[in-house]
């Protein structure tokens, strides 16, 4: 297998390849999805390629790049979080800029350059071209037509907060991941409230899942049920949401109705007694349910017969997990086992590692 950079976003659509992206290897990567695994780049320079530059595969450059998409023409779209723009890569590995001003950190809504975004997180693209993103320190969710129009479709620019409402009325903090399904309805991970949102087309927001302000790990309907740092949304063909847990290690899968239950994965170690002395937690297993081990996932993707993949972000890898549960790793070395030292009490989790999301890089895989 190929050694990869820490992952984080992840799409899927039809097709038989794989495209990555990486916040501190600033490339979109092609790779096929049948074994075995080519991989290959498809724009972007590895190794001290930070940058802003238009143009046609290495010689074009990102700026951490973060969110992906891929649209049902094979068309990539990056959310080059670094250069506070978004960015379309053809399947040729073509790279132009559909919207905002590479270094301009903002807010403002108009067509191309004239449009800012303040770290840009998460896009997905809908049916029709129309392409959302979540606007990370603007806490808001923009829309961008295929034009590349730019309109903000809920939210209070630079207001952080909690409220479910339409447009302006609604308030979001640290919206991360984001997904849209067939009805054009938008799922997003509002990281910092522990919740996941949702969002008609006419800008409506109420939540899903989640109770606003409370960490924890807990199944349930609704606001009984409990988050801890979701990012990376995906939605399948029959409106189940699937949801990378980050700090719980775990992914979640969330029905229309609301109801959570955990998918594949195991919650995050607690340690509340005295330890002493050296001890290794195992950060990677493959297996059924909650048998297997995330470290940190960060991005989801779901096809059309009901597969999960998993961006595995401090495990370098590329998980697939079954409508059973079953999880395999497609791409990637595992890290190694966790050897942690300790002779003081500890409270808390030992594996949650948060990472600033300018530090997160991102994967698409497009597949049949």
């Amino acid at each position: 297998m190929k050694s990869l950079p820490s992952l984080s976003g992840i799409a899927a659509a039809a097709g038989c390849w794989v495209a990555l992206s990486g916040g501190f290897i600033p490339t979109v990567r092609a790779q096929t999805y049948s074994p075995p695994l080519t991989v290959t780049t498809l724009a972007g320079l590895a190794v001290n390629g930070a940058g802003t530059v238009n143009g046609a595969g290495v010689s074009a450059r990102f700026n951490s790049p973060r969110g992906v998409a891929v649209d049902a023409s094979g068309n990539v779209y990056v959310a080059d979080s670094g250069n506070g723009t978004i960015r379309k890569v053809t399947a040729a590995g073509v790279v132009t800029t559909l919207a905002g001003t590479a270094g301009i950190a903002g807010y403002a809504n108009g067509t191309g350059a004239a449009a800012q975004f303040n770290d840009p997180q998460g896009v997905a693209v809908d049916s029709s071209g129309n392409l959302y993103v979540t606007d990370y320190y603007n806490q808001v969710i923009r829309k961008i037509t295929s034009a590349g129009v730019v309109t903000t479709l809920a939210g209070a620019a630079g207001t952080a907060g909690y409220a479910n409402g339409t447009g302006t009325a609604a308030l979001f903090n640290g919206p991360t991941g984001v997904a849209v399904d067939a009805g054009g309805n938008v799922y997003v991970g509002d990281t910092s409230n522990e919740v996941i949102r949702r969002i008609t087309p006419a800008g409506v927001v109420t939540t899903l899942a989640g109770a606003a302000g409370t960490v924890g790990y807990a199944n349930g309907t609704g606001t009984a049920a409990m988050f801890s740092a979701p990012e990376g949304v995906a939605v399948d063909t029959s409106g189940n949401v699937y949801v990378a847990d980050v700090n719980n290690d775990v992914i979640r899968k969330i029905t229309s109705a609301g109801v959570v239950t955990t998918l594949a994965g195991a919650p995050i170690v607690t340690v509340s007694q005295t330890l002493t002395g050296t001890n290794t937690i195992n950060n990677y297993a493959d297996g059924v349910g909650a048998s297997a081990i995330f470290y940190n996932p960060i991005g989801v993707a779901a096809d059309a017969n009901g597969n999960v993949y998993v961006a595995d972000f401090n495990n370098y890898l590329i998980r697939e997990i079954t409508p059973g549960g079953v999880v395999t790793t497609l791409a990637g070395y595992a890290i190694s086992p966790t050897i942690i030292s300790l002779g003081n009490r500890i409270q808390g989790p030992l594996l949650a590692m948060p990472t600033a999301p300018e530090q997160s890089p991102a994967l698409i895989i497009p597949l049949e």
